[in-house]
């Protein structure tokens, strides 16, 4: 109430008319004089603030195979233009802290006019609109990486440079082949590095160019462990490796796919693996000991992300892929930064829509301008959820961005 204060260290209320005085006065005993051998009180000590978690997300994704109908789809007007093939999936690309694709194919040389099968050339404007959608990097290596030789390698990456994105898989020098794609993320005020690696089974027959015997990355699992445990000794704090391995149009693993991931997780420098090839989604697993000893995640296969592929030519699962969601997370300032989540969402190309990309989530919650019936959508989400299996949950919702966008670190200083 009013003219009442608090005696200060004595935790008593003074009445108003006393409010002048202080304590010894109101009980008419003064206080015994210090003892100054005491000494002075020992401050407390200001409490260390606990450092807050850096945490953010990464979103990769199935194959971009460019085939001519899909890139028919493409053409508007005397231009072409990806966008609104990928339109469907803008939330997701653009939610993720870091979004990494697979380039299957190269881009066609300068001079030279776009192809589809066998021997790929993507046009340019594939690269030029990932990067707009938001894609901060792809991998490369794959059997198609060499279809259109060296130039087809340098034109690639050459665009991927130019759109801002980062590329891994193949290279245009043995030092940029010896370098992995770093990514510098600024969270919680400190930066977290990630590295990414991408290997292939092969080049569908094709010999790696002479000229260039660093023009393509082919899978050895203990090189790859090497410049996995190389990267971390330069200061990666997560390593994520792209495996373009498998049988196409299968959800059963192959030998090859099996004994590298066993060897990769052995190793304990991998924090993630991202399978490519099959073109079908195949089963999500977490794998040996891995990093921290509960398991190196692995994503076997992501299937098709855009192709023209379905059960008319090749498989009926080929129109799906999986958008693969991990979540990453390092709790103070110098330890192991983790992937502390892991999450898929299915895809599908809506291809009588003219190759259409959406996730079938969004499909299923509103089928409006889609072609495709419930049934069909339905159909495509089972056969998704039972190749994927059940050790990691179904994300349906994308992301929200929870920081700024990655710095994407040049490979080489060419």
């Amino acid at each position: 109430m009013a003219g009442t204060l608090v005696a200060a260290g004595l935790g008593m209320a003074l009445p108003g008319g006393l409010a002048g005085l202080v304590p010894w006065e109101t009980s008419g005993s003064r206080p015994a004089a210090a003892d100054p051998s005491a000494g002075s009180p020992t401050p407390t000590p200001t409490p260390t603030p606990t450092p807050s978690p850096a945490r953010f997300s990464l979103l990769a994704a199935g194959d971009l195979l460019p085939h001519e109908p899909v890139v028919a789809s493409a053409a508007d007007g005397g231009r072409t233009d990806f966008s609104p093939l990928l339109a469907g999936i803008d939330p997701w690309v653009r939610g993720a802290d870091l979004a990494l694709c697979h380039l299957e194919v190269p881009v066609a040389p300068r001079g030279t006019a776009p192809s589809g099968y066998p021997l790929f050339g993507a046009p340019s404007e594939l690269v030029r609109d990932l990067g707009e959608q938001g894609w901060d990097g792809c991998s490369t290596a794959s059997n198609h990486a060499v279809d259109r030789g060296y130039d087809g390698v340098r034109a690639t990456l050459r665009h991927l440079d130019a759109a801002g994105m980062g590329h891994v898989g193949t290279a245009r020098s043995e030092a940029e082949q010896d370098a992995p794609q770093l990514y510098e993320l600024r969270r919680a005020d400190r930066r977290i590095t990630v590295a990414h690696l991408a290997a292939t089974y092969g080049l569908n027959g094709l010999p790696v160019p002479a000229e260039a015997p660093w023009a393509v990355d082919l899978i050895d699992a203990d090189a790859l462990a090497a410049a996995a445990r190389a990267a971390r000794a330069d200061g990666a704090d997560v390593v994520v490796v792209s495996l373009h391995a498998g049988v196409e149009y299968t959800e059963d693993l192959t030998d090859q796919q099996t004994d590298v991931v066993r060897r990769l997780a052995r190793s304990r420098q991998v924090d993630l693996v991202i399978g490519h090839h099959a073109h079908v989604p195949q089963q999500i697993a977490r794998v040996g000991k891995g990093p921290d000893k509960q398991g190196m995640w692995t994503a076997f296969g992501l299937g098709n992300l855009l192709s023209n592929q379905s059960a008319d030519c090749c498989d009926a699962r080929t129109n799906n892929g999986l958008l693969l969601s991990a979540t990453v997370t390092q709790k103070a300032p110098g330890s192991r930064a983790r992937v502390t989540a892991l999450e898929w969402t299915a895809s599908t190309v809506d291809i009588a829509a003219g190759h259409r990309v959406h996730t079938l989530p969004d499909l299923l919650d509103d089928p409006s301008g889609s072609t495709l019936s419930g049934d069909e959508l339905e159909a495509r989400a089972d056969r998704v959820r039972a190749a994927v299996g059940d050790a990691a949950p179904e994300r349906t919702a994308p992301h929200e961005t929870t920081g700024p966008a990655p710095d994407v670190v040049p490979r080489t200083d060419d």
